[in-house]
Parts: C-alpha cells; sequence; structure tokens
C-alpha cells in the first residue's frame, strides 16, 4: 500500500471516530461519561462544542481525501493526530483505559502514516 494512501484512511478514521464521539456526546451524552458522572445541560454544550470543531476537521479531511491536491492533508492529518493525543490524556484524567489507549492508539498511527508521506514525498522530490 501506498504511503499517501495509507496517511488517507488513517486520518479519514480518525476524524471520524473524533467526530463520532462528538455526536455521540450531543445524542447520548452518558455514552461517553464515566460512570460516576451524570450528564447535564453543560456536558451537552460542551459536546456542541467540540462537535463544531470536530465535524469541520472530518469534512475537510474527506474532501483533501477524494480531491486531487495533497498539500491540505498533511496539515489535517497533523492536527487529528494531535487532537487524539490530547484525547488519550483526556483518558489519563478519567481513569479509562479504552479511552487512553485507543486516542494514543490512533495518534501513533496517525503519525507514523503521516512520517512514511512526508518521506516518501521528501525522497520523490531528492530523486
Amino acid at each position: 500500500m501506498k504511503a499517501l494512501t495509507f496517511l488517507k484512511i488513517v486520518t479519514t478514521v480518525n476524524v471520524l471516530v473524533a467526530a463520532g464521539f462528538s455526536v455521540a456526546g450531543i445524542i447520548n451524552p452518558a455514552s461517553i461519561l464515566p460512570v460516576d458522572i451524570s450528564a447535564d445541560k453543560a456536558i451537552a454544550i460542551f459536546a456542541l462544542y467540540a462537535a463544531a470543531r470536530t465535524i469541520p476537521l472530518a469534512a475537510a479531511t474527506i474532501i483533501f481525501v477524494f480531491g486531487k491536491r495533497r498539500d491540505g492533508l498533511f496539515t489535517l492529518a497533523f492536527l487529528a493526530g494531535v487532537a487524539q493525543l490530547l484525547d488519550g490524556f483526556i483518558g489519563i484524567y478519567q481513569h479509562d483505559v479504552s479511552k487512553t489507549a485507543g486516542p494514543f492508539f490512533i495518534a501513533v498511527v496517525t503519525f507514523i502514516a503521516l512520517y512514511l508521506s512526508v518521506k516518501g514525498k521528501a525522497v520523490a522530490i531528492a530523486a
């Protein structure tokens, strides 16, 4: 599999997962909260803020994945990877292994895909 194709797949999965969690937080906040925290209006508002950021990121990523230009994809992949990395720290704060390991895993895979794509691009330019 080409490095760029791998980057496109990984970044798309990354942003769709993030957007999915945001939408889940709007529809059913209890599904993403720790058991000992009750859902209230403030939680719903924060979920709306999260969705306001993740849905446009997902839309822009999909546009770049299916478009011919690649330059924006690298930036979006980097931003998506950083967002997942920070989400992993939220999982640590919540003492939730799945909310820690999942985002860290997605972040690492995103950064690996980004590295391979950028490295491949540099090699192609140098050749």
